[in-house]
């Protein structure tokens, strides 16, 4: 099972930020947690991420279908605020799509072209070598084993000016930790808040947006505004 092997011998630097700055959180079910005094990321200890093919047979228990009614309100949390900043036509990219990318069609469905990449289920490299007018992560950013390294290929499929949209549920209370759900998903090896990811449009120069609980919108620099 993945998350049962031992854990680092000395503290892992923050997978978010790199910073090297970080204390043990809690230690549950034979798995150690990080937590970064900068960005304030929550972290599963790097021993003891999950494989490529434990996470795709977790992957495969999810029913995400694109035609679902429940999934498709669920989806309009991230829907709804990014497309009040699209102009018509703009082109987009689903990043981790998985097996069912509802959101990509009712992306399509407003108007707006979509790219599918995910490196399980829709392996298309053709697709990372354009760039894009907006990129959607939904529930996507908790199962990245190395985010700053993930975070940068984003910045750089990132038109100047483009917007990325991610969906994640936000880790509030350290007290609930242990019990939360989505700690208990074996594929989820990264945690944010609303500080993460403000530090985040800070390493790319990038604006960052919260409109709501667990919805985070970030816009790179138009061009010549950026580093």
């Amino acid at each position: 099972m993945p998350g049962t092997s031992p854990s680092s011998p000395h503290p892992p630097p923050c997978p978010v930020c790199l910073t090297p700055d970080v204390a043990p959180l809690l230690a549950v079910a034979q798995r150690q947690y990080w937590r970064c005094s900068l960005c304030e990321a929550t972290f599963l200890d790097p021993a003891q991420r999950p494989t490529r093919a434990q996470e795709q047979a977790e992957y495969q228990l999810h029913q995400n279908q694109t035609d679902d009614e429940g999934y498709r309100h669920f989806l309009k949390r991230l829907l709804s605020p990014l497309l009040e900043k699209l102009p018509p036509g703009a082109c987009g990219l689903d990043y981790g799509c998985g097996p069912g990318p509802a959101l990509a069609a009712m992306l399509t469905e407003a108007g707006h072209p979509m790219a599918l990449y995910d490196p399980l289920f829709f392996p298309q490299p053709g697709a990372l070598g354009l760039q894009y007018d907006f990129i959607t992560c939904t529930e996507v950013v908790e199962h990245f084993h190395r985010p700053f390294e993930e975070f940068g290929r984003l910045n750089q499929l990132l038109k100047p000016g483009g917007w990325l949209g991610i969906m994640t549920t936000f880790q509030t209370s350290d007290a609930a930790f242990e019990r939360w759900h989505y700690r208990r998903d074996p594929t989820h090896v990264v945690f944010y808040r609303a500080h993460t990811f403000h530090c985040i449009a800070r390493q790319h120069g990038w604006a960052c947006e919260v409109p709501r609980a667990n919805v985070v919108l970030l816009r790179k620099a138009p061009r010549g505004l950026g580093h």
